[in-house]
């Protein structure tokens, strides 16, 4: 697990098409600079991500990267609409229908799915994708099957990715998982995965992969303004004014906000990979080299918790040259 990953809904067309020219390069782009982490899942451009991203992989030594995917929606052929475009924010056809299944059949049909398109022998680490609304199955039927999975050998590592950090909470404490995957919820923006998921991860010894941490987008520029993403949706007014006041903090002190953003978002110790996605090989070289960069000054953190833009109990990153 390198300490950055590539989040790879991008490659599945998140919001506008890109080319399979566009997608490998964005992959070649992140291997460049060091990365060896890729998360994806079904969900992704129905599956198009996946397939995008064993192609991009080919040819590489199969124990040189970690890939990480999910289940929970199964992938159903839909014929009546694949002349539609898809309708879950990925600009691909509607060939197919997602359906939520947390059954083991449904996890076991899946898995074999997944490592078809990827065109692998193995996944590294396998997820539940977005068991809130399902909890009861996940947790009496997904959760056991993962867990045999697991021992037998066929997964290496299992765990559960969510947007909500209550849902990731009650994982770690009732279940023997070994990874969370927590999206949009431990960022510079916003961090109530701190109150108890977090802790609780240190406690049990269960890794954190850090997602969604530019929130959609919104601190992936410098000057975040109305009409920039949020929670797959625009960003209320609330939320862009609260990006714009920590981005102008950033500036008194010569830091984008990007890349206060990256910083903090590995600064945790129980965040063992920031997942930061990417539409092209640009921004993968733009978000990486941001992430290398030393981190930002003591000044600004403590400017941003002052002005009541940042929770104090929040660990920070260590200045450069700090032991």
């Amino acid at each position: 697990m390198t300490r950055f990953g590539l989040g790879c809904a991008q490659l599945g067309n998140l919001y506008s098409a890109i080319s399979d020219e566009t997608a490998f390069a964005t992959v070649e782009a992140a291997w460049g600079a060091g990365v060896r982490f890729f998360d994806t899942a079904p969900h992704y451009g129905l599956g198009l991500s996946e397939r995008r991203l064993g192609a991009a992989l080919r040819g590489r030594p199969r124990d040189s990267y970690t890939i990480s995917t999910k289940v929970g929606r199964l992938l159903v052929p839909s014929p009546d609409t694949a002349g539609e475009q898809d309708s879950a924010g990925f600009v691909v056809p509607a060939t197919h229908r997602r359906e939520w299944d947390f059954s083991r059949d449904g996890v076991l049909r899946s898995l074999a799915d997944s490592l078809d398109r990827l065109g692998l022998d193995r996944i590294d680490l396998l997820l539940i994708h977005d068991p809130e609304d399902h909890a009861p199955a996940a947790l009496d039927e997904a959760y056991p099957a993962l867990h045999a999975l697991r021992a037998e050998g066929v997964v290496r590592a299992i765990g559960v990715g969510s947007t909500q950090a209550a849902v990731l909470d009650r994982f770690v404490s009732d279940t023997d998982i070994d990874a969370v995957l927590v999206a949009g919820r431990y960022t510079l923006l916003e961090q109530p995965a701190l109150d108890s998921l977090l802790p609780a991860c240190l406690r049990r010894g269960v890794s954190v992969l850090n997602g969604g941490v530019f929130n959609s987008g919104l601190l992936a520029v410098d000057q975040p303004h109305a009409g920039l993403p949020y929670e797959y949706g625009d960003a209320p007014d609330a939320i862009v004014t609260r990006a714009r006041a920590i981005a102008t903090v950033c500036a008194r002190h010569g830091v984008s906000l990007p890349r206060a953003a990256l910083a903090f978002a590995g600064a945790h110790p129980a965040v063992a990979s920031v997942v930061i996605g990417a539409q092209n090989p640009d921004q993968a070289k733009r978000n990486f080299e941001l992430a290398a960069d030393p981190p930002p000054p003591a000044g600004l953190w403590a400017d941003l918790i002052e002005s009541g833009l940042l929770r104090p109990d929040a660990p920070l990153p260590e200045p450069a040259g700090a032991s």
